[in-house]
């Protein structure tokens, strides 16, 4: 498949109809006259369901490593662990004789009653795009590809085949799309999944601006585009928006529909010949790598484990962890023995092994004795003897530790949860537990976060394990045990309850629209905006040392935008224990001509520390660290000004502040026009340059006229305000109509005048 041109000349109509349409649920359509071979896909993100029946929709699937859930992975904040996980996913896909594997996925995590959540990464596109990122060239470097996913706006579950995201387009810049961005931008994935769901009343597999306007041009995609499975409702309108691969197939009426609208003259043939040509490429590039083979099963759940013990984020810590010298611990909870390492729908694995939780804390304990007890069922019911049970044994042990997962029934893809809620069992166990055994330790098995203001209080640790793969039973054991220290970092904010949640009055929508209301504030942005406490914030994590940051510095104290700037802050492990910390930066903008979150973040790091030890940490901030994205100019823009740096160890925990003075390299287009307010004219630099002279008169004719003099807020025969505070937000020409008759001009005039005058600028 040298000559990718010649191939498609010498392809019938037919051919590449067919082409664009699976052949299987998971493989493209062969042409075996032109020796073209079939590209095979499987499930993905988090470890490779590889079907027994590749041309089957059969559930069975080959064994395969279930690495840790994408909330688990996020919160390792480890670019170079993740990169090391997509090479171990690769290995198995060349064994299991599978060309691309269906994932990352970097949708955000609008809200934590999504039910898909545990299958993506952040409420932060930054952190979730590199992660994406590094996970893509992890794959791909071994020679088989990823498929990004759900390209776009795939937030939820709730009709997720039909519902329209109506996001503005600032929003969709600046939270749903830059995570897509820099995992194509960087990554370069071979493929990109259309979403199920409608943005802004189109569908994603027939809309233009995503797939082709966005994802191609301007991105500068050069792989194939791919529908979700059963996401297409027209497939020549799709194939014009861009969306060059249609799964599942085969699919002879949709075949048909291709040739007809190309011989009738509704689809132009290069539509077709472009999408064929795309896959024609992405084939070719599968069989450059050979497959079969063994991968390492034993290397593979090392390096499970290890990504789960980086991942688990340890919430609460009155000093009992880690766990010494006991001699008889309470075991408690059905996860403990009945292991919940992953979600439940098509990234659900067939795992080559699975640590149970319980025999590796047997296996860390020593000689200490341990005793179990269910705890709760598997099922929503209430069972008031499982509880007596757990309660006696606490009683009688130095230490409690409960294994409480989120059920399946709340938490699956297909479904969105109701609540943030565990079961009113789980709640009542751990109640009644605490109030017995002081030393009581909680261990959560969970895709996002859950509510613990019932019972938190009551506690000594709470450590979130997530969804922590088939590996996760014997890392909770060395975490435990302080055979690891705990590093995780949270990848989203943990709320105190349901309302708090910036998406709350606007989920999961109605009418078949979903309106993204509360705009760029989800997550920590909302949080802080709102000034409001968390359970636990964004960027989050204890460990079992401490650490000191000092003497921070910048590369620069005033630069331009294209230039960036690198921050750095001497780390230093305080404890007795070694550690690893991630150390953010987030940027404030003291000044914005739009409204700004009040910090985003833009840069981390992660560094591994022996007791006392020192490391200068370094984090560049480039372009974009800086800027917005204006819609009417259409493009990301810096403004000049003052920014504060801000050097932490989460959201919330700042330990330093540093300011910047950034300056804008860009000549922007001025956009002024008849209805430009006042202000809008006095912020525009060519605006104020021919205004200016302007404005002094208005003001002082304005002043006179309504303020009663000279005085700011004129006095009792006056308006008893500062007239110039409202005349700045209205239209220059609707102000200069106010003034007409000291004017030489009509205000229409002086208004044409003055924007041929700014237009004119350089």
């Amino acid at each position: 498949m040298n000559n990718i041109q010649e191939i498609l000349s010498q392809m019938t109509l037919e051919e590449k109809a067919a082409l664009c349409i699976g052949a299987s649920a998971w493989t493209t359509t062969p042409v075996e006259r032109l020796g073209l071979p079939e590209m095979i896909v499987s499930d993905g993100p988090h470890g490779v369901r590889r079907l027994v029946d590749i041309h089957s929709v059969s559930s069975e699937s080959l064994p395969a490593t279930c690495f840790p859930t994408a909330s688990c992975l996020a919160s390792t904040w480890d670019v170079n662990l993740i990169q090391e996980m997509g090479n171990a996913l690769a290995e198995e896909c060349i064994a299991l004789n599978v060309d691309v594997v269906l994932g990352p996925g970097v949708n955000m995590k609008r809200s934590p009653l999504g039910g898909r959540n545990f299958e993506y990464f952040s409420e932060d596109p930054y952190l979730a795009g590199e992660l994406a990122a590094h996970y893509i060239q992890g794959v791909q470097g071994k020679g088989v590809g990823v498929s990004l996913k759900h390209f776009a706006a795939n937030n939820q579950e709730f009709q997720r085949f039909s519902i329209s995201a109506e996001i503005d387009e600032r929003t969709l810049r600046e939270i749903y799309l830059p995570a897509f961005e820099k995992a194509v931008t960087q990554g370069k994935p071979w493929t990109v999944m259309c979403s199920y769901n409608k943005l802004n009343g189109t569908f994603a597999s027939q809309h233009s601006y995503l797939l082709t306007e966005i994802l191609k041009k301007e991105w500068g995609f050069e792989g194939l585009v791919v529908s979700d499975w059963g996401a297409v409702r027209d497939r020549v309108a799709g194939l014009k928006a861009g969306l060059d691969w249609e799964m599942p197939g085969p699919q002879a009426r949709r075949v048909k529909q291709v040739i007809e609208a190309v011989r009738s003259g509704e689809l132009d043939e290069a539509f077709l010949d472009e999408a064929v040509r795309r896959i024609l490429r992405i084939i070719a590039k599968a069989q450059q790598t050979p497959k079969g083979g063994r991968f390492d099963l034993d290397a593979h759940h090392k390096l499970a484990q290890k990504i789960a013990s980086e991942g688990m984020v340890l919430l609460k810590n009155n000093g009992i962890l880690p766990l010494k010298g006991q001699t008889h611990i309470a075991v408690i909870g059905s996860a403990a023995k009945h292991a919940h390492f992953q979600g439940g729908g098509s990234s659900h694995i067939n795992p080559t092994r699975v640590a149970v939780p319980f025999d590796e804390l047997q296996a860390c304990a020593g000689e200490a004795e341990l005793t179990y007890a269910e705890g709760y069922p598997q099922d929503n019911s209430f069972r008031q003897d499982l509880i007596d049970q757990a309660v006696s044994l606490a009683q009688a042990a130095e230490t409690a530790v409960l294994y409480i997962a989120l059920p399946a029934f709340k938490e699956s893809e297909g479904y969105d949860r109701t609540d943030l809620d565990l079961t009113d069992q789980q709640v009542a166990l751990i109640q009644a537990v605490a109030r017995v055994q002081p030393n009581t330790v909680v261990v959560l098995n969970n895709g996002a976060p859950v509510a613990m203001r019932l019972w938190i209080d009551e506690v000594a640790a709470v450590l979130e394990a997530w969804m922590m793969g088939q590996a996760g039973g014997a890392a909770i054991a060395e975490l435990l045990f302080g055979k690891v220290n705990p590093s995780g970092k949270l990848a989203e904010t943990f709320p105190l309850k349901l309302a708090d949640i910036p998406a709350h009055l606007n989920w999961p929508g109605d009418a078949g629209a979903v309106r993204y209301g509360e705009g760029l504030y989800i997550g920590y942005r909302y949080y802080d905006k709102k000034e409001m406490p968390v359970l636990f914030p964004f960027g989050y994590g204890l460990s079992y040392t401490t650490f000191a940051y000092a003497n921070p510095r910048v590369s620069a104290s005033a630069f331009k935008d294209v230039d960036g700037v690198v921050v750095m802050v001497d780390v230093t492990n305080t404890g007795s224990l070694a550690g690893k910390e991630t150390v953010q930066v987030y940027v404030h903008d003291l000044a914005s001509a739009m409204a700004r979150p009040v910090k985003e973040l833009k840069g981390f790091a992660r560094v591994e520390l022996q007791p006392g030890e020192t490391r200068t940490v370094s984090i560049p901030l480039d372009f974009r660290a800086f800027a917005y994205y204006h819609p009417e100019h259409k493009q990301w823009i810096t403004e000049d000004g003052e920014f504060d740096l801000l050097i932490g160890a989460s959201s919330a925990d700042i330990r330093h502040s540093l300011r910047v003075t950034l300056h804008s390299t860009l000549n922007l287009p001025c956009i002024l026009d008849k209805e430009s307010t006042i202000r809008e004219w006095m912020a525009d630099r060519r605006g104020k340059a021919v205004l200016g002279p302007l404005y002094a008169q208005m003001e002082a004719q304005s002043r006179k006229a309504f303020g009663g003099g000279d005085e700011r807020y004129g006095n009792d025969s006056a308006l008893g305000m500062d007239i110039m505070d409202m005349l700045n937000d209205m239209p220059l020409f609707s102000v200069l109509m106010f003034q007409q008759s000291a004017l030489p001009l009509h205000p229409e005039d002086i208004v044409e005048v003055l924007l041929k005058q700014a237009h004119s600028l350089e």
